[in-house]
């Protein structure tokens, strides 16, 4: 989740619910981690965990939409789960390209208006409806702030817990057979995007 290969997957599941995590990175080592939250308690509450498994963090209070980050000053943003909670997506995609490095990367990951959309969710959760995507809409926002990626850079994860209309009961029941890729609406998105290298001339189209 980190791409530092000296950071195991069980220290990585430790801060999966942040809404935002930048790694300040050499080619193979990390350098710093900053994590980032406008709550003060889960700020707090990493801060815990990151010290019982002697995870040097920093942590920074800031809004998503405005993040208290020097331009430039970052090597990869990891943003897991956090779209969907946001009002302010453009702008906190903004300030994502901003804070990169050119040749940064955007590791994002986030669960689509078909999954938050659904029953089981809506009656436990509230979220901003009207702010809501679709896999494709993500990708068109990504690139429309100056991300690139190609098409072996995304993922369409198909997990049961996602098809939360039946959990994909029906499907394991072999009563319903799962739709291709392609033919379904999917749930989940997964994306590694790179900020470009240089920037656009005057009057260029990104």
């Amino acid at each position: 989740m980190f791409a530092a290969t000296q950071v195991s997957a069980a220290e990585l599941k430790l801060l999966s619910c942040v809404l935002i995590v930048v790694l300040l990175i050499l080619p193979f080592s990390l350098r710093g981690t900053l994590r980032v939250d406008a709550d003060p308690l889960s700020l707090k509450l990493s801060g815990e965990k990151a010290a019982r498994r002697h995870l040097a963090v920093e942590l920074i209070g800031s809004d998503c939409a405005a993040l208290k980050l020097a331009d430039a000053s970052v090597d990869m943003v990891f943003c897991h789960q956090t779209f969907h909670h946001l009002v302010e997506q453009e702008k906190a995609l903004a300030e994502f390209h901003r804070v990169l490095k050119p040749g940064g990367y955007l590791l994002f990951a986030e669960s689509t208006e078909a999954y938050i959309d659904t029953w089981v969710i809506r009656w436990f959760f509230r979220h901003p409806m009207h702010v809501q995507k679709s896999a494709a809409q993500y990708l068109d926002m990504l690139r429309a702030e100056g991300f690139q990626f190609a098409v072996q850079n995304v993922s369409y994860p198909y997990l049961w817990w996602s098809r939360a209309t039946d959990f994909g009961l029906l499907e394991r029941l072999k009563l319903v057979k799962p739709k291709p890729f392609g033919e379904r609406e999917e749930t989940l998105i997964n994306v590694v995007a790179r900020k470009p290298l240089l920037a656009p001339f005057e009057g260029e189209n990104r």
